[in-house]
C-alpha cells in the first residue's frame, strides 16, 4: 500500500470465488501487517507461527481454533494467536481479516568489560 494515502481497510481487498486472497499492507524486518479475504468454506489448515499475531475481523463470520479450542468470530472481534500454538481458521461466510505480526526476539545487552 502507498503511504500517506487515506483508505478503508475493509475495502482494501476483494473476495474471490472459492479462494483466499492476501495483500501485504506493511512488510518490515520488525513484522508484517497483512489483509486477507476468505470465501465461504475456505480456510488455513492447522499451523504454528513463531510469533504472537493479532487478528482483527473486518467483515463476515469465521471460526478460529487454537490448540483445539474453537472461537466463532464476527466483524469487530479480535484475538491474539499465541506463538508456538497450533491454530487454524475457516470461513463460515465470506470474511475479511487483518493480521498483525510483530517479530520480537530476545535482545542481547552488551555489558562493558
Amino acid at each position: 500500500m502507498e503511504t500517506g494515502i487515506l483508505f478503508s481497510i475493509a475495502e482494501g481487498i476483494d473476495y474471490a470465488k472459492d479462494a483466499v486472497v492476501s495483500k501485504t499492507i506493511i512488510k518490515k524486518s520488525a513484522g508484517t501487517i497483512t489483509l486477507f479475504a476468505f470465501d465461504a468454506g475456505q480456510g488455513l489448515s492447522p499451523h504454528v507461527a513463531p510469533f504472537d499475531a493479532l487478528v482483527q475481523i473486518l467483515d463476515g463470520v469465521c471460526t478460529f481454533s487454537i490448540e483445539g479450542t474453537q472461537f466463532q468470530m464476527i466483524s469487530g472481534d479480535c484475538i491474539i494467536l499465541p506463538a508456538g500454538k497450533i491454530h487454524a481458521v475457516e470461513a463460515l461466510k465470506p470474511f475479511k481479516m487483518l493480521l498483525t505480526m510483530i517479530k520480537i526476539g530476545e535482545m542481547s545487552v552488551r555489558r562493558p568489560d
